[in-house]
């Protein structure tokens, strides 16, 4: 962030609020004519600080409200044997997120399905024969105190 200046932090901060702000708008909360925003917008774009612009959804009236996190355990963590976990992890839809642990356990999967059976069949047909996979560990979450919530820088 050393090359950001406030421009561009005010920039990334409304555009975290709202990504579907126009130009104009940004512009004006950010105190720049509209050229210079969009020149800055682009430069953060192509120098990667803005990776792209997602619609939040409620998971609730899709049907995938349950929650889940899984502790993973494998039986190699040598590298090949983590990019063969990684590159599997990937195709499975239901895994929203994965995370390398420095812990006792050697991943954290957040895991989105309709519903426990569901769940259930994505444990023990999809995440239990990931390669290297020795040991789960399920959370279920009972209710969502804060989510999907980004930072602002």
């Amino acid at each position: 962030m050393d090359n950001l200046d406030k421009l561009d932090i005010a920039i990334l901060r409304e555009l975290q609020k709202n990504a579907r702000i126009t130009i104009t708008e940004l512009a004006s909360r950010v105190g720049l004519s509209k050229t210079p925003c969009q020149i800055r917008m682009r430069r953060l774009e192509d120098q990667g600080y803005i990776l792209g612009y997602i619609a939040l959804v409620d998971q609730k009236k899709l049907g995938t409200k349950h929650v889940a996190f899984v502790q993973v355990s494998l039986s190699d963590t040598r590298t090949k044997a983590l990019q063969a976990f990684n590159d599997a992890v990937r195709n499975i839809p239901e895994i929203e997120q994965c995370h390398m642990i420095a812990a006792n356990f050697d991943y954290l999967l957040k895991v989105r399905t309709a519903d426990m059976e569901s769940y259930r069949a994505v444990l023990g047909e999809k995440i239990s024969s990931l390669p290297f996979v020795t040991q789960t560990s399920t959370f279920v979450v009972m209710e969502d105190v804060k989510d999907i919530e980004a930072k602002l820088v």
